[in-house]
């Protein structure tokens, strides 16, 4: 799988997460956010869905 990279201004960088690194060999992740968890879905169609 080729990896894609974004070309962004120096002074703007932004993290770029690979979807599939983050929910590892299943179709979700949890998130936390100062406490709140949300959960990070890759659908069948290839889509992503983040639920709180």
């Amino acid at each position: 799988m080729m990896r894609q990279t974004r070309q962004q201004p120096a002074n703007d960088h932004v993290p770029l997460h690979q979807a599939r690194d983050l929910t590892g060999d299943g179709n979700k992740a949890e998130i936390d956010l100062e406490g709140q968890v949300y959960t990070l879905r890759i659908t069948r169609a290839g889509k992503l869905i983040l639920t709180k």
